[in-house]
């Protein structure tokens, strides 16, 4: 096994979450064995996952199990689905597909709040200059402050921001080859899955989407400029030659300038995941189409948007993709041209503009687009469209979005800011309903809803479930007829 380390590492934060007895996910069996432990004659077994996993139709019941949770519940499944193939004490996640929220991290707070999207970058830097692609890494890790054991899985669906997992383990046992398969194939379908939710989102998840990357960009331009300003006044005396002791002034000086440097690599981090190349999302969007012309005799001209340099929110890129490729089936469908002309352009006024123009018979109507919902998504992220079909010459389509969304307005109601998984488990607080029977409501783990309780009462500033749901009934929850149960 490597045990090459990583380069160091800096702190941050994430979202945390615990078992329901406290224990972390894969902790000793009430035998007192561990999956994946020594058998008690001494010999190492590393074959035990297959009593959970070795079956094909096991596999896939485990996999659909992940894939059905909602998008906020995913990683806490997976980690509990996990715990028999791979035992763990903790797991991140760092991921373009997620642009407002990224970094996911789950297990003891002391330990998930020390891992930083930084760290779990470097690790998947290290990982994939020491594996081949498309296999899991395992070895020593320094993450909050110790060398631990970790596995790290990377993937790259459609995008070209790929995604990685880090599982920090409960053991120091070597993962069975085969176990690191089942574990690379399970997250190429997770990843693929949630790209496929990132690129069709509902409307009104890509207008949320899009609001709370506007404020995590805010908060992590001021966090950043804070820091920076601070380390640049501790800079200036310390370079001061009116002090004595030159080899400290040295070594405060690299300290403060390796501090600025992860500062900035996290801000560039943080941009690269929620935004994409202008010309890369361009070159993805002409990947895709290329497919939908191959057995037709129409030429596609492209024009990617002048200003290469620039990038475009994630969530505008895969909306004008969307709107490109139901326009260019729409026309081949309806329009029979022989030459389409597709382009992009960042236009002065700060909007990522899309146009496609056929040769075709110019009858495209003007509400052409509302199929699969595309012109709802436009509309989310505070877009235009616009058809203008001239019969017997062709048609253009065009479609406008905004690069940045106006600042929003303050929430007036005190549920606003809450999940809609976080909304539905307040309705069963509000009913006075015991964690267990919250989670056989929504059919989640008692540790899930002890994870959303915990953000719930966080969010609402309020201390006890009690003060939580007298909140909740004077927002009008529940919701339908209230049954009799006794709070926990």
């Amino acid at each position: 096994m490597d045990t090459t380390e990583p380069p160091g590492t800096a702190t941050g934060t994430g979202g945390t979450g615990t078992r329901a007895d406290g224990t972390g996910i894969g902790d000793p069996r009430t035998d007192g064995t561990r999956t994946g432990d020594p058998r008690t004659d001494g010999t190492h077994t590393d074959e035990t996952w297959r009593d959970r996993w070795g079956r094909p139709e096991d596999a896939l019941a485990r996999a659909v199990e992940v894939l059905r949770a909602p998008r906020p519940d995913v990683l806490l499944r997976l980690s509990d689905v996990l715990g028999t193939l791979v035992p763990h004490t903790a797991l991140a996640q760092l991921s373009g597909v997620c642009t407002f929220s990224p970094s996911h991290s789950y297990g003891p707070p002391e330990l998930t709040a020390a891992i930083s999207a930084l760290d779990l970058s470097r690790l998947a830097e290290h990982a994939a200059g020491t594996t081949s692609s498309g296999r899991p890494w395992q070895g020593e890790a320094e993450l909050a402050g110790r060398s631990r054991p970790v596995v790290v899985v990377a993937t790259t669906p459609g995008n070209d921001s790929g995604a990685v997992l880090v599982l920090v383990r409960a053991g120091t046992e070597p993962v069975a080859p085969g176990a690191l398969a089942v574990l690379q194939q399970l997250w190429d379908l997770v990843i693929a899955h949630s790209d496929h939710r990132a690129t069709d989102a509902a409307p009104t998840q890509t207008a949320a989407s899009r609001a709370s990357a506007n404020a995590r960009a805010r908060a992590i331009a001021e966090f950043t400029g804070t820091h920076s300003a601070a380390l640049t006044a501790i800079l200036a005396p310390l370079r001061s030659a009116g002090l004595d002791d030159a080899t400290a002034r040295r070594d405060a000086t690299e300290l403060a300038v390796t501090a600025l440097l992860d500062l900035r690599q996290g801000a560039e981090l943080d941009r690269a995941l929620s935004e994409e190349p202008a010309d890369a999302a361009f070159a993805r969007l002409v990947r895709e189409l290329r497919p939908l012309l191959r057995h037709t005799r129409v030429h596609l001209d492209v024009a990617p948007p002048p200003a290469a340099d620039r990038s475009v929110p994630a969530d505008a890129a895969h909306t004008a993709r969307d709107a490109v490729r139901v326009a260019v089936l729409l026309m081949l469908e309806q329009e029979k041209p022989t030459r389409l002309h597709v382009s992009w352009q960042l236009t002065a006024d700060g909007q990522l503009r899309a146009v496609v123009r056929g040769d075709g018979l110019g009858l495209l109507t003007a509400d052409a687009l509302t199929v699969h919902r595309t012109a709802d998504r436009i509309t989310a992220l505070g877009g235009r469209h616009g058809v203008e079909a001239v019969p017997g010459w062709g048609t253009t389509v065009t479609v406008d979005l905004p690069l940045a969304l106006p600042e929003p307005a303050l929430a007036t109601d005190p549920l606003d800011g809450l999940q809609p998984r976080e909304l539905e488990v307040l309705d069963q607080l509000a009913r006075g309903r015991r964690n267990r029977d919250i989670a056989a409501a929504l059919h989640i783990s008692e540790s899930t809803v002890k994870f959303h309780v915990a953000n719930i009462l966080a969010k609402l500033d309020v201390s006890s479930r009690g003060e939580a749901a007298a909140l909740a009934h004077r927002a009008g929850l529940p919701r339908g007829p209230v049954g009799l149960h006794a709070a926990s």
